[in-house]
């Protein structure tokens, strides 16, 4: 079987990343036809649209093969202002695979440990091949609809996701611990006392480990945010870990930054983008604006070598200084 399912574009950008624990990226591109084709001939799938991409995955609608143009089969669970669906049949779904790297190994074990409450639906999964068959949503995310209200569903997902954190996720202590240290010795690329403040933070956070080890999801931001049919919205695209749950809020902080305004009004935004999350999930804001500190600072230091970066750097950096009283 022949299949123009790799955009040309994604093919060239992935194939260009180095290996990180797994395949190199060009590797991983020239074999993904053929493992696609595989998928769909182990499932009893056949697609049915154009094929979408992310960062480093591709997503590819698909439907039970033979069925046709017949309408949607759902599944789903029922989760807070959620209606039921059939608890079995593919129906329309997305086949979602995955360049191999360590922060998408576990997104098969979050979204089965949530089973359609709050996230998209798991139906099926290889994680051995970074394989996902996951129920169809919409395409429009919280980036179409005010930012108070991106805000408010942002916090209510993250109380709705809240559960133990499955034994087999990284743990948010070893992060932090990792970062006590390399943002100690990094290089200056935002101003050291952020640097050196960061690490701190770090250092404290992680010797607060003996807390609630929940489920997190990580990059909750308003892209990772789709609207369905059986939800008003669910969360897509984990990159889980196990710990507090106040590191959840940075992200949200960091999207959509063209809306946070200029000069004394971007700290304002800021603390009430904060604020209204941490609210609706009932999260504690210092914790909250410790966590964004340590994690703006370990985007800047990671971004600094890369051409693009220096915009995020200095976003990194208005953040930092936003958190800080």
């Amino acid at each position: 079987m022949t299949l123009g399912l790799v955009p040309p574009d994604f093919a060239a950008r992935v194939g260009a990343y180095p290996s990180d624990g797994y395949l190199p990226g060009r590797d991983w591109v020239e074999a993904l036809p053929g493992l696609l084709a595989d998928l769909l001939d182990e499932w009893g799938l056949e697609p049915a649209g154009a094929t979408l991409t992310g960062s480093c995955s591709v997503a590819l609608p698909v439907r039970p093969r033979g069925r046709g143009g017949d309408g949607p089969d759902r599944g789903g669970a029922v989760a807070a202002g959620c209606s039921a669906g059939p608890e079995a049949g593919v129906g329309d779904a997305v086949l979602k695979v995955t360049w191999p790297h360590p922060e998408a190994a576990g997104e098969a074990l979050a979204l089965q440990a949530w089973d359609g409450n709050g996230a998209v639906r798991l139906l099926r999964a290889d994680p051995r091949r970074f394989a996902l068959l996951l129920e169809r949503l919409h395409p429009r995310d919280l980036t179409t609809v005010d930012i108070d209200t991106a805000c408010e569903v942002l916090g209510d997902l993250l109380a709705t996701l809240r559960r133990p954190a499955h034994a087999r996720v990284p743990t948010l202590a070893a992060y932090a611990d990792r970062q006590a240290t390399e943002l100690r010795a990094a290089a200056p690329v935002i101003p050291r006392r952020y640097l050196d403040q960061a690490s701190r933070l770090a250092g404290e956070l992680a010797s607060e480990s003996a807390g609630p080890r929940w489920l997190l999801h990580t990059d909750l931001h308003y892209g990772n945010v789709l609207a369905a049919d059986r939800c008003p919205w669910l969360a897509i695209d984990p990159k889980p870990m196990a710990g507090d749950v106040a590191f959840e809020v940075a992200p949200a902080l960091a999207n959509r930054a063209d809306a946070l305004g200029t000069g004394s009004t971007v700290r304002w935004a800021l603390r009430r983008r904060l604020a209204m999350i941490c609210e609706r999930a009932g999260i504690d804001e210092d914790r909250a604006r410790a966590w964004t500190i340590v994690r703006e600072a370990d985007t800047a230091v990671d971004l600094a070598a890369h051409p693009s970066g220096r915009g995020r750097t200095s976003l990194a950096v208005m953040i930092i200084k936003a958190m800080n009283d």
